[in-house]
């Protein structure tokens, strides 16, 4: 006599109750671990780890002196000329424009551009103007409190400095290419105040960030002015040469 197969028995209340729980379990875990991520990165942060972004950059791209090693920075610093900075002369601040543009079209100036980039747990107003964000200051170390009601607490600071870009090669540039220059997002960095206002127009042989940014500081700034063919001075070039010397 034949058998009829045998039918898997229904779930029962128990089963079904197990379930039930374990998806409940689940969920809560990821609802945790999602506001671990809004803890340490903002929401906006949380939102690009989960969609495979860089959470720690802000909102745009990577910030300068992230795109090669020392040994790259050490190869392009051997090809950049020394020369002592020629006298400021006639030097104005209008010679590389007078304001942030926009340079890429996005609809927002190169200042917005770079806070949404280095800010972290950013929020704008009209999709642009940054209002709130926190700053891993490259130059002290310290975590800022940004807010538009303080804009001067951060400033958008030029690795290598205008004045000095000027006097070692950039006098003899036309306008848009020193405009291009100032708004160059590979030359730029959010940074504290204070600190940048006492970087001024210093050079690398005077003025270095803290222990912590130095590798990265050479060699965002060997990269500026090799890709430039700006001069360096001897002082300038020692001083390069000894931050790339902290690169692990």
């Amino acid at each position: 006599m034949s058998r009829s197969p045998r039918r898997p028995s229904p779930r029962g209340p128990r089963d079904r109750r197990r379930t039930g729980a374990y998806i409940t379990i689940v969920a809560a875990l990821a609802i945790v671990a999602f506001a671990v991520l809004v803890i340490d990165h903002g929401l906006s942060g949380a939102l690009r780890v989960l969609t495979g972004q860089d959470p720690e950059g802000g909102q745009g791209t990577a910030g300068p002196g992230t795109s090669a090693g020392a040994e790259q920075a050490q190869r392009l610093l051997a090809e950049v000329p020394v020369e002592d900075p020629r006298p400021r002369g006639d030097y104005e601040r209008d010679e590389f424009g007078s304001s942030w543009v926009d340079t890429d079209g996005n609809g927002c100036s190169t200042r917005n551009d770079i806070l949404s980039r280095d800010l972290d747990r950013v929020r704008a107003a009209d999709g642009c103007k940054v209002t709130d964000g926190v700053l891993d200051d490259p130059y002290t170390g310290e975590r800022l409190e940004f807010t538009s009601e303080d804009p001067q607490a951060v400033q958008i600071d030029h690795v290598v400095p205008l004045s000095l870009a000027w006097r070692t090669g950039a006098s003899e540039w036309d306008r848009d290419t020193r405009v291009e220059f100032a708004n160059d997002p590979d030359n730029l960095l959010a940074s504290d105040g204070p600190a940048n206002m006492s970087k001024g127009d210093a050079g690398p042989g005077e003025w270095q960030p803290y222990e912590g940014f130095r590798c990265e500081y050479a060699v965002a700034y060997v990269e500026v002015v090799h890709r430039y063919g700006l001069a360096v001075s001897a002082e300038d070039r020692e001083g390069l040469d000894e931050m790339l010397g902290t690169c692990a």
